[in-house]
């Protein structure tokens, strides 16, 4: 594990800052008719006229600025030229980087009305993000977290996708450690401790149907395999002497 200095969890503030500007406005445009690609254009241009860069252009030759996953697609599908429709959820995945340092978070939205079904998807996911920050405290272990999203997702009849984790995060978008969204409660062998100056990037992703997911053909875009609906959602988390701060919110409560 990689721990911060005070100054540097300064630096991530102003990162995590940047993305959650952006994310707040890019919820705010996901309305039918709009296209990914407009939305990636939106994202890259904020992040840039507010003094960063984007942290996912150009990483291991990703093309964009912004992850943008729609319906049964879970995480880092590619922004095009598709259209938004209504009862549509659509995941904005979306980093950036200042002065060198890391932020990384997500948010899942819903386009117009969206079924009952789509709705209670997306807030388990976001409960699930908030119990695991919630068991992010000095002390705990890691695979609190863990235990955290998944039990919070699995009590309520849905799966936890296993292919991905959440990481730490700092002068490189993806640092040890690695944390998983599922595992057994804090026992000794199930995890380091957690310590002050480490700052991680929690990430539930929570499929309605079964936790499979298989790769596209542009290897990038994962999608559920029984095509059932996949929500998404992350925070750039620092551990502090003060206690836990949520880098990339606009209210940086923990």
């Amino acid at each position: 594990m990689i721990f911060k200095s005070s100054w540097e969890i300064d630096l991530m503030r102003k990162s995590g800052r940047i993305v959650a500007e952006a994310l707040d406005r890019l919820t705010r445009l996901a309305e039918p008719g709009m296209t990914t690609l407009e939305l990636d254009r939106v994202a890259e241009e904020y992040i840039l006229k507010r003094g960063g860069k984007p942290a996912f252009k150009g990483y291991r030759d990703y093309p964009y600025t912004l992850c943008a996953s729609v319906n049964e697609q879970v995480v880092h599908a590619f922004p095009s030229g598709r259209k938004l429709r209504e009862g549509d959820i659509i995941s904005l995945d979306l980093g950036a980087v200042v002065d060198g340092y890391y932020a990384d978070a997500a948010v899942t939205v819903p386009v117009g009305q969206v079924s009952e079904e789509a709705r209670r998807l997306i807030a388990v996911t976001q409960e699930s993000l908030q119990r695991a920050i919630e068991a992010a405290r000095s002390g705990n272990r890691l695979s609190d977290i863990s235990y955290a999203v998944q039990s919070t997702v699995e009590s309520q009849g849905y799966s936890v996708v296993r292919l991905f984790v959440g990481h730490g995060i700092g002068r490189s978008l993806h640092e040890e450690p690695q944390i998983p969204n599922f595992g057994p409660p804090g026992r000794p062998p199930f995890g380091p401790t957690l310590k002050p100056g480490l700052v991680l990037a929690i990430e539930p992703m929570v499929n309605a149907g079964g936790p499979e997911v298989t790769i596209q053909e542009d290897r990038w875009t994962a999608v559920t395999c029984d095509r059932s609906l996949s929500a998404h959602f992350e925070h750039s988390v620092a551990l502090t002497h003060e206690g836990t701060e949520i880098l990339t919110s606009l209210d940086g409560a923990g």
